[in-house]
């Protein structure tokens, strides 16, 4: 007997001038299997580091394979990502604040970029629900900081983020900044390895707390700690479908 090709979603590239950034950005999109033959609406789901999401042009083994987990998944989600600026500017764009050491500090650009270029675009290319509550913002390492930092600065677009061993050493700031945030309304999954850099878990404890006093519930939180989990796209690889099934899961309860 034939088996039934599964069902897969697609992927298509396009490219965005991101004059905030002084560049051209290449961005794939993965549509969900059905989206043509549809006129359903999708939340959408815009992740850092492209490249690695969706295209394995740098290496094999730091692909994430989202496309592939994405089906296993059965997805009903948009998920946009965003190329991120190579070894030279990828520190600056994802870091909101400067570090001695490693310069960057330029977070607010690929946010200006994201929110008022790359957004509208997605919104009106494609059958999205834009609003806050139907649109996160995901990425690891540097890509987790500013994912964290977008759901504070601007839960009027992000109304929850994927934070992946998050980089809360590069500055101290980000504690400033939730010190000074009054209240968190959206949702946030945590995930960090427990053999990674040896100020990993006790940082992201450190911000759990400060979290967890600024929700409404408790359970706009998730954190977890990954047995053997190291700093790498393997180990994001292999937590990407857990994430996204706790983050989607007001979407795919009233899908």
């Amino acid at each position: 007997m034939k088996q039934k090709d599964p069902e897969k979603g697609k992927v298509i590239e396009l490219h965005l001038d991101a004059p905030q950034l002084h560049a051209d950005k290449t961005i794939w999109v993965y549509l969900p299997f059905g989206y043509d033959k549809s006129d359903k609406h999708y939340p959408v789901i815009y992740m850092h580091d492209g490249q690695n999401v969706f295209d394995h042009a740098e290496s094999y083994k730091r692909e994430w394979h989202v496309e592939e987990k994405l089906n296993n998944l059965h997805s009903e989600a948009i998920v946009v990502g965003i190329e991120h600026g190579g070894s030279v500017h990828r520190i600056d764009e994802l870091t909101p604040y400067k570090n001695e050491a490693y310069g960057g500090g330029h977070a607010d650009d690929y946010l200006n970029f994201l929110i008022n270029m790359l957004k509208p675009h997605i919104d009106s290319t494609y059958r999205t629900m834009p609003e806050s509550e139907h649109t996160t913002i995901f990425g690891s390492s540097v890509g987790g900081l500013i994912s964290f930092y977008a759901l504070l600065k601007h839960p009027e677009v992000f109304g929850s983020a994927g934070v992946f061993s998050p980089s809360f050493w590069f500055s101290e700031e980000i504690y400033k900044l939730i010190q000074d945030t009054n209240t968190i309304s959206g949702r946030i999954y945590f995930m960090a390895g427990d053999h990674e850099s040896k100020d990993m878990l006790p940082d992201l404890e450190r911000m759990e707390k400060l979290v967890l006093e600024r929700v409404q519930d408790k359970e706009q939180v998730y954190k977890k700690i990954v047995r053997n989990g190291r700093h790498n796209e393997k180990s994001w690889r292999k937590q990407f479908a857990d994430a996204y099934l706790w983050l989607m899961q007001n979407e795919i309860s009233n899908s």
